[in-house]
């Protein structure tokens, strides 16, 4: 198993997911597994996988994306449990220059002869409580403000695919290892749901007993439980951060609107809140 490496950062923890398709001994076997169900082929037998570890730019605490080359290709792969950020193509834009520095010495880069690169592929395998669609596309020309009836001169394509068990997708049938994966997950969810105390444990267990991830887990159990811990971590705070910036802009908007002449009940109603919170923003402004 071939690395390339930067400085680590220790802060950052590894999720499940990163650690089943970069760190574990058998994360070779599932990224073959997974290149092969993403596109239809079994490379030959002896194929060698070069994993990329990067300065994390698309998670601040919590990696959640793996980058590899293999078979002539530059391969981006990340997953995303919370709301779909459309912002992916971008991210993975900036995540694939630091990737592309890595494969092309200084040196090289000013050199009259055309140097050969791998070609980039991007994907983002979602997995997220919310409802979402099968599967999608996003681009990074969507976001420029420019006249898009031109073609854009820089694009990155991002490939989203839905692998909630619900949905079906079929690449959960062709990559056994990324389904068993989606079991897991949805087992955790669904003793969350019930109110059970250790919902991480409980899961490790079931899924043991019915044969999922049954080696995988039976070598690193715990290790696993403190990355699901920290993967539930990791998200609760995104949504807290989400909902204090929500509030934030709804604290702003209701102070502009009463300098506007907007009187105490009229905010409530606009903004369907409490007359006491509208009282509340005013008195602290």
């Amino acid at each position: 198993m071939d690395m390339i490496q930067t400085k680590e950062n220790r802060e950052v923890k590894n999720s499940v997911f990163i650690d089943l398709f970069c760190y574990d001994r058998t994360a070779e076997d599932n990224v073959i597994s997974l290149y092969n169900a993403l596109h239809g082929e079994t490379l030959p037998e002896g194929t060698r996988v070069e994993w990329m570890q990067l300065d994390n730019v698309i998670y601040m605490t919590l990696r959640n994306d793996v980058a590899f080359q293999v078979d002539g290709k530059t391969m981006i792969f990340a997953e995303h449990q919370s709301t779909i950020n459309e912002n992916m193509p971008l991210r993975s834009f900036l995540y694939a220059g630091r990737a592309y520095e890595q494969l092309v010495p200084d040196r090289g880069r000013y050199r009259k002869k055309r140097i050969a690169l791998p070609y980039p592929e991007f994907y983002t395998f979602y997995n997220g409580k919310e409802k979402y669609i099968k599967e999608t596309i996003l681009r990074l020309s969507d976001s420029y403000e420019q006249d898009r009836n031109t073609e854009a001169m820089l694009e990155l394509i991002v490939r989203v695919i839905n692998i909630n068990l619900e949905e079906q997708h079929e690449i959960l049938e062709k990559c056994p290892i990324l389904k068993e994966y989606s079991q897991l997950m949805a087992m955790i969810r669904d003793n969350q749901c019930q109110g059970k105390k250790d919902a991480y444990k409980i899961a490790i267990r079931e899924c043991i007993s019915q044969g999922i991830l049954k080696e995988y887990l039976q070598r690193k159990g715990s290790e696993v439980c403190n990355m699901l811990i920290a993967d539930y971590n990791y998200e609760l705070d995104m949504e807290v951060q989400r909902e204090e910036a929500y509030e934030e802009l709804e604290e702003k908007l209701i102070r502009q609107n009463y300098r506007k002449g907007k009187s105490e009940q009229e905010l409530a109603d606009i903004f369907d809140v409490s007359i006491d919170r509208v009282k509340k923003i005013l008195k602290t402004a």
